[in-house]
């Protein structure tokens, strides 16, 4: 014979409610849970880039800002990648009608162009009601929404936002803090040799 059933108090209600925020807590999101499309259509966990510097920028092939941002964008990963450091691009074609290509064409142009090894994920939306969730996670986290092409967030090991400029700061003025970043990851690897 079954035992009888306990009633539901309000106290046992509010003891799980408790622990479910307790578990949400826990499983709190950073810029590495998230999955993204690629460029050429498939599904990544953004998982694979943690425990890396991770350079996010939102990108257009036909910017006053493509020339200098995208070969600088390509010299940083040359020159730290792709073990501790990866610019993960993200082509947008909400400002200014400036990335209207598919993600074939933005992809063929910007590694022919540009020589681009870095990772370039499909066209998504970054701002307004169909904004991909990775960038309502950056805006929300970090306070910095996009109002143009170029926008760049920083990303740490961990998936935690560490700052976030607009197209008028160029990447080789974020460089030395990239490099620094760089710099502690080695050398903890060096330490835990």
């Amino acid at each position: 014979m079954l035992p009888a059933a306990r009633p539901v108090t309000s106290g046992t209600l509010f003891l799980a409610l408790l622990l479910l925020l307790g578990l949400t807590e826990s499983k709190q999101k950073d810029f590495y849970t998230f999955k993204v499309v690629n460029s050429r259509g498939k599904l990544v966990s953004l998982e694979k880039y943690r425990g890396s510097v991770s350079l996010v920028v939102n990108v257009a092939s036909e910017c006053g800002f493509t020339d200098e941002h995208y070969r600088d964008l390509q010299q940083l990963q040359r020159d730290f990648g792709p073990s501790h450091f990866n610019v993960l691009a993200f082509p947008c074609n909400q400002f200014g009608q400036q990335e209207p290509g598919s993600d074939k064409e933005i992809d063929s142009y910007v590694r022919r162009v540009y020589g681009v090894s870095f990772p370039l994920f499909s066209k998504i939306a970054v701002v307004g009601t169909g904004a991909n969730n990775v960038y309502k996670h950056l805006a929300e986290v970090s306070g910095k929404e996009p109002d143009w092409n170029f926008w760049k967030y920083l990303v740490d090991v961990n998936g935690k936002v560490v700052d976030a400029w607009g197209p008028k700061v160029s990447v080789m003025e974020i460089r030395p803090k990239i490099a620094e970043m760089v710099r502690q990851i080695i050398l903890k690897k060096k330490e835990e040799l």
